[in-house]
């Protein structure tokens, strides 16, 4: 498979078993993809992004109350976040593991 073919579909595939999506990909969603490919965007970005985004939404006070998440595009800003000032490596294994502990898989 094609370097671009793999990488959409490897993104696509971790998007659509986040917790908190519709579990489903879009065709927004598999352009959204190709733009990040375009762009450069690591695949270890994509899925740390992933696992912050998860963590922010499920410690919040109102998680219960949260909306799915609808499109790829929700996980843009936080892509550019870890771009722009990346956080220490293993912040993302203590998402990780808080996330576990919660019983909740981002990954």
């Amino acid at each position: 498979m094609e370097p671009r073919r793999s990488y959409v579909a490897r993104l696509l595939a971790l998007y659509q078993k986040l917790p908190g999506t519709l579990g489903r990909i879009l065709r927004d969603d598999r352009r959204t993809a190709l733009a990040l490919y375009n762009r450069g965007v690591p695949l270890d970005i994509v899925d740390n992004a992933f696992v912050l985004a998860t963590a922010r939404r499920t410690f919040r006070s109102d998680a219960d109350h949260l909306e799915p998440i609808r499109a790829l595009r929700y996980f843009l800003p936080v892509i550019q976040e870890i771009v722009e000032i990346p956080p220490e490596p293993d912040y993302f294994a203590y998402l990780r593991r808080r996330l576990q502990d919660a019983g909740v898989h981002a990954d």
